[in-house]
Parts: structure tokens; C-alpha cells; sequence
């Protein structure tokens, strides 16, 4: 017997109802899926990570994640661009950081779920 589908047909209106009335607008679902594709690639992972340890510039990352400043720069945009990430400058130097504590809870709660998975 499969677990992913029911044996029976048997609808409930209650919980649909309750289900329905709450279900996310179609812009809001599609920012949603745009936040996870950012977030799935796996340099912009290890860029968040470091920075949730440290606001970093991109000389910093690319020693950090032996990649060249041209790709940290690149990905960088893209997290940027996603809000997921702030820069500031310093005289010729910027540095980044996590935009805002929703990010780093974001990071924080999957790194938990998937390293809670692997115990």
C-alpha cells in the first residue's frame, strides 16, 4: 500500500475551506519559488554561509571559497538583486552582509532541518 495517496475518496470540506481561504496570491508564491532557486545553488549557499559568520568583502569570500572575485562578484549580484544580501562601502572596499535577520533565521532554520535529517 502506498502511503502518498489515499485508498478511499473521501473529501473534507472543512479543511479545505480552511485551506483555501488562506492559500498565497500567485505573485506571492512566485517570489517565494524565486527566493528558493536563488538560495538552491550551492556557491551562493557557502557565500551566505560565511557571511552569516562575518561580513566579508570579495577578496575575503573568494580566498574563503577558493573561487576567483569575478565569480563571488557574480553571485553576489544575484544575491543582492534577491534582497538576501546588503553591501557597504569602505573607502575603495565593500562588504557584504546578510540583509537582515529573516535571512539568517531562513539559513539557520534549514541548515537545523537538514543536519537534524543526517543524525
Amino acid at each position: 500500500m502506498r502511503q502518498d495517496r489515499c485508498d478511499a475518496v473521501c473529501i473534507h470540506p472543512d479543511k479545505i475551506e480552511e485551506v483555501k481561504k488562506d492559500i498565497l496570491e500567485d505573485k506571492a508564491l512566485i517570489s517565494l519559488s524565486d527566493l528558493f532557486k536563488v538560495i538552491s545553488d550551492p556557491t551562493r549557499i557557502k557565500i551566505l554561509y560565511a557571511l552569516e559568520k562575518q561580513e566579508l568583502c570579495v577578496c575575503d569570500i573568494s580566498v574563503v571559497l577558493d573561487m576567483t572575485q569575478s565569480a563571488i562578484s557574480h553571485q553576489l549580484k544575484v544575491l543582492r538583486l534577491s534582497r538576501l544580501v546588503l553591501s557597504r562601502k569602505e573607502g575603495k572596499t565593500v562588504f557584504y552582509r546578510l540583509a537582515d535577520e529573516h535571512v539568517q533565521k531562513l539559513f539557520r532554520q534549514a541548515l537545523d532541518h537538514i543536519m537534524e535529517e543526517s543524525l
